[in-house]
């Protein structure tokens, strides 16, 4: 066990965290890493607070219409095992004064997470906490100074003190402004408060994509109040550019940075690499909670050579069961099953398997094979629902082998990464940043047939624990880089997994054991939290 008395204390910003499916404060990827990264605090006593915000309506219910179209419904959620700590912090926002009330949880077995609220009557704005991420840019900005600003003076108003303050993506990037404010209120500088915030902050950047990372202008953050009193637009654009990159922000006033595995760190220095007096970006792969995720009986029986087979099947039959219980979908336990849940995105490619059907359709039409989606679109996204919508078509042609379940969730994902055969990733390199859904299936036996990108380039050995396609090929061509990987995704389908599963069932047993000793501690959340307290905190 780490000891909280020789350890740097940290505060974790994060916009959301993906506690349990109950809990409405997540949309996808992120929060699912900040909620394992504080229930992991938690199991090995480390000094570590989370910071968030308290979603009134969480992210978006997203369903199917009759016509297999998504559509986004919201409601209003309360919960009962929320802790009131009787803080109450201002901000102000728009020259406003904004109250957000502080909650405290503790009901997941995380590390003390604080949550602000200002769905509060007091308030002319109260619906800056009422939907993640939010509708329109000034919503989203009013969000993140009740994130940055509102969460730094709850810390002061609690009486938590922090070494450390850990931005998990640029939304948390204004409580860097709130600690510049105090130090010139004590008598800094701009330089000296700028330089001396630099060695507080640490930052986590997720979004390969340049385009992917937000920005605003400047004059937009000036009305919103986002300057604290601090910037001038000029040093706004110094710190930033025009438009203001949050990311670039971020970069430039941490002491060091991360990208969330190793050949995400290679993507995220190239993209990057232009900006001057950025910290640098080192590489720490994420990981899982695997008491949240992981079946601990399959870890216990690969480690102690017991039958894997038979509690793999006793997870791929809840699956079953519940695809039964959702789409009224009778699926064959006895059939390769094909396990694919993702945010929808087009770098995600989800129809790739689809693109050959004289390739796909007789294994999917002779019960050779059966695949399971799932995802959701953000909910201003129509190409995101578009191919949601494409995926519930091609659903609807195979009506006995393809299901898409829909409102994606924690859940969801807990199913299939547990009850799929093999979970099927082809993201087009170098697109994906990590992916630990991967991980997942991985430590249940679920075999990974994927892309060389995120973290599988540093688990894969093919053959023995799974299976990679497309050898890392990457090219500008979007049709020729997807021509390339559908014809290895086939290829490694027809010639390796499909003959495996059927006609070798010793090798297919032998590689999820391998699957589950391979990544049960170098993709856990314990080696993740020591490498940010050695890599990034203590540096």
């Amino acid at each position: 066990m780490a000891s909280n008395d020789s350890l740097p204390r940290v505060a974790y910003f994060c916009m959301e965290y993906a506690l349990h499916t109950s809990f409405k404060l997540y949309a996808g990827g992120l929060g699912i890493l900040a909620g394992d990264y504080l229930k992991g605090a938690k199991d090995h006593n480390f000094p570590i607070v989370g910071l968030g915000i308290l979603w009134k309506q969480g992210y978006t219910d997203q369903v199917l219409d009759s016509e297999g179209r998504p559509y986004d419904s919201y409601h209003n959620y309360k919960y009962d095992f929320l802790e009131d700590t009787g803080v109450e912090v201002e901000v102000r926002i728009r020259k406003r004064r904004v109250k957000c009330k502080v909650w405290k949880v503790t009901e997941f077995g995380n590390a003390d997470l604080y949550l602000l609220d200002t769905d509060l009557p007091d308030n002319k704005d109260p619906w800056i906490s009422g939907q993640l991420y939010g509708w329109f840019e000034e919503e989203r900005v009013a969000q993140e100074i009740v994130l940055g600003v509102g969460g730094l003076r709850a810390l002061r108003a609690l009486g938590i003190d922090i070494d450390i303050y850990h931005f998990n993506e640029g939304h948390a990037l204004f409580a860097g402004f709130e600690l510049m404010r105090e130090k010139m209120e004590n008598g800094k500088t701009f330089e000296e408060a700028l330089a001396e915030t630099k060695q507080e902050i640490v930052f986590t950047t997720h979004t390969p994509i340049i385009q992917g990372n937000e920005s605003h202008a400047i004059d937009r953050l000036m009305y919103m109040g986002a300057d604290n009193k601090v910037f001038t637009r000029s040093r706004l654009r110094e710190l930033g550019g025009n438009p203001f990159n949050m990311t670039v922000g971020a970069l430039r006033l941490s002491k060091k940075a991360n990208a969330v595995a190793q050949l995400h760190n290679e993507t995220a220095n190239k993209m990057w690499e232009k900006v001057e007096d950025r910290a640098e970006i080192i590489g720490i792969t994420n990981a899982i909670h695997i008491p949240t995720w992981v079946d601990e009986r399959m870890i216990k029986a690969a480690e102690d050579g017991s039958d894997l087979w038979a509690i793999h099947m006793e997870n791929k039959r809840k699956l079953m069961d519940y695809v039964k219980k959702k789409n009224d979908v009778e699926l064959n336990p006895d059939v390769l099953t094909v396990g694919f849940a993702r945010r929808a995105a087009p770098y995600k490619r989800s129809d790739l398997i689809f693109t050959k059907r004289r390739i796909i359709s007789p294994l999917l039409k002779k019960g050779k094979l059966q695949i399971i989606f799932s995802g959701r679109a953000h909910p201003l996204d129509d190409v995101g629902k578009g191919i949601v919508e494409r995926i519930v078509s091609i659903s609807r042609e195979y009506p006995e082998s393809v299901v898409f379940l829909e409102n994606y969730d924690m859940e969801i994902g807990a199913l299939l990464t547990a009850g799929s055969d093999i979970w099927l990733n082809n993201p087009r390199r170098p697109k994906e940043a990590s992916g630990t859904s991967g991980m997942k299936a991985a430590m249940n036996g679920v075999l990974n047939v994927s892309i060389l990108d995120g973290w599988w380039p540093e688990a894969c050995d093919h053959g023995v624990n799974g299976w990679q396609f497309g050898d890392g090929f990457e090219s500008t061509g979007e049709k020729k880089q997807a021509k390339h990987d559908v014809n290895a995704l086939y290829d490694v389908l027809l010639n390796d997994v499909i003959p495996t599963f059927y006609e070798n069932r010793e090798k297919w047993v032998d590689m999820m054991r391998a699957s589950i000793l391979s990544t049960k501690e170098q993709f856990a959340v314990r080696r993740m939290l020591q490498e940010y307290y050695d890599l990034l905190y203590k540096a």
